[in-house]
């Protein structure tokens, strides 16, 4: 499902030199194509398109595999560039930065037949090389819109190509040439049909609801009458909204309620029908910038795509939720919690080597400094409550009452393993400078809720135990019982994997889900904010 659009445009890239590398035929080539390629800018642009030296190469590649001659004089190859650029839209991309509106005008003038102008020809050849290189990899540069930590032994994505033999092959095929440069990535492809839907039939702008007081089923509220119409603006109210006023209007009935409730479960907020700050932020988001957050979420699409492998634990950060790949198949998937916004959990990639079993708990010294210490300081007892040991950074046990609380130094606290040690009975280690890892945890109630933002910054599991036995996959039966004994034991022991699993912690807030509906997250992080800036500045 997720073929590897580098690997594709490789292979054709050899072969279109192979083929085109025939010692009988020589062409003349096109002077003032030359000429063209030599020039640092596009002057038939409007206004000149500067390029940089990724383009240029570009451009000169691409017409060295056709002989340095021109390829869009022909019209109806010129109209499918134009009909695929137009496009363009539907993957979050804006036509407009290929230079659609003047290729369309260059295209009608009757003076440039029937041989186009070098500069035509080359500023088409650009549009086309750059929207294929902005499908395949993204817009923007992830490493500066939304940097992931990579560890020295994860897989790193293939550096971009430039498309040339992959682009003369496809000249008469130019749907085909688009449609290969898109990402195979399913979920890519579904929220491409969504946004294509939200354009063509864009929902009607709504009124702000103002803030107010909780409002829980059964009670009245003069806002109601406005909550009603938001619901079925946007269609999950489906029969004829109430007329009339007074007391009856302003109830919140059970219709209503059931109405609001869906509308919480597709933001990802709790399902409970109470309107509170949460879902009234998530109401009064416009369908212009649902718009926004769909073209958002597409860029970091295509940069996830990039990123997949045949095997793979995908944590969905913003969604808190956990899915093991195999054979670029979804094999299974639990919900997870994740770090809150003062305490993020961060995007990363890195490779899953060990396990800590009954781990013990170090407390880091952030959660140590704002969480713990006010509460020793007022009560030095809680040391006690909560089986926190003091130690020094040797691992020697000190005693509590010889620590300064109020200006302590080279002390750690930790908590022995145990039924309620916060990392539960495993921890999932993996290389990173943030000190995060996955992990059990007792709290098991929690993973209920629907925002589930509750951690540090490491990711709580649900299920734990039974994702451990997916990562031990291959381990023999002897190891299988080493493990069990370890485990069984009580006390703090690592243990190997019999092969190290790749692991990602990424970010989105948009997608289409498992029933086919368009699904939005709240923006936990303030992520897309920087990312939609980017995009609209590189227009």
């Amino acid at each position: 499902m997720y073929k590897k659009c580098t690997l594709l445009l490789t292979g054709l890239f050899l072969a279109t030199r192979l083929a085109l590398a025939d010692p009988t035929e020589t062409l003349p080539g096109d002077e003032a194509i030359r000429q063209q390629l030599a020039q640092p800018s596009l002057s038939c642009a409007a206004p000149a398109l500067d390029l940089d030296g990724f383009s240029q190469e570009a451009l000169s590649a691409f017409y060295r595999q056709l002989g340095d001659q021109r390829v869009w004089a022909v019209d109806a190859r010129l109209e499918k560039l134009l009909e695929q650029l137009a496009l363009l839209v539907d993957d979050g991309l804006d036509p407009a930065r290929y230079q659609l509106a003047t290729l369309r005008q260059l295209a009608a003038d009757p003076a440039s037949h029937p041989q186009r102008s070098a500069c035509t020809d080359a500023l088409a050849t650009h549009a086309y090389l750059q929207a294929l290189r902005h499908l395949a990899y993204g817009q923007l540069d992830p490493a500066q819109a939304e940097p992931l930590w990579r560890s020295p032994n994860s897989r790193a994505p293939a550096p971009p190509v430039l498309f040339p033999a992959f682009a003369a092959t496809h000249l008469d095929d130019l749907p085909a040439a688009f449609a290969a440069a898109r990402p195979d990535f399913e979920p890519y492809r579904a929220l491409r049909s969504a946004h294509a839907a939200l354009r063509q039939h864009p929902p009607r702008n709504w009124r702000h609801v103002p803030a107010g007081d909780l409002l829980r089923p059964g009670m009245a509220d003069e806002r109601v009458p406005l909550l009603e119409r938001r619901l079925a603006d946007e269609g999950y109210l489906t029969d004829k909204v109430r007329s009339g006023s007074g007391p009856d209007r302003q109830r919140y009935t059970p219709r209503l309620v059931g109405a609001m409730k869906r509308f919480q479960a597709r933001h990802f907020l709790e399902d409970d029908g109470v309107v509170g700050p949460s879902t009234l932020t998530e109401l009064n988001v416009s369908p212009a910038a649902r718009m926004d957050q769909v073209r958002v979420n597409l860029e970091r699409f295509r940069w996830l795509a990039q990123e997949m492998e045949p095997t793979l634990l995908l944590v969905d950060i913003a969604g808190a939720q956990l899915t093991l790949f195999r054979d670029h198949q979804p094999l299974w998937q639990t919900r997870t919690q994740v770090g809150r916004p003062a305490r993020p959990t961060p995007l990363l990639k890195s490779q899953i080597t060990h396990l800590t079993l009954n781990p013990s708990w170090t407390i880091p010294p952030t959660i140590l400094r704002e969480d713990k210490l006010p509460k020793i300081q007022n009560n030095i007892g809680f040391l006690a409550s909560q089986n926190l040991k003091v130690i020094d950074r040797q691992g020697n046990e000190v005693n509590p009452r010889s620590v300064d609380w109020h200006n302590p130094s080279g002390i750690m606290l930790r908590q022995d393993p145990g039924p309620h040690n916060p990392l539960g009975q495993i921890a999932i280690r993996f290389s990173n400078p943030f000190s995060v890892y996955l992990h059990d945890t007792p709290s098991q109630h929690l993973f209920a809720k629907e925002t589930r933002t509750l951690s540090s910054g490491c990711v709580r599991v649900e299920r734990a135990m039974q994702l451990t036995d997916l990562l031990l996959e291959g381990a023999s039966p002897a190891e299988r019982q080493r493990f069990e004994e370890l485990l069984a034991s009580g006390k703090t022991r690592n243990m190997n994997l019999p092969r190290p699993v790749p692991i990602l912690l990424a970010y989105w807030t948009a997608q289409v889900d498992d029933s086919g509906q368009l699904a939005f997250r709240p923006d936990i992080y303030g992520h897309d904010e920087k990312i939609l800036a980017a995009l609209n500045a590189s227009r």
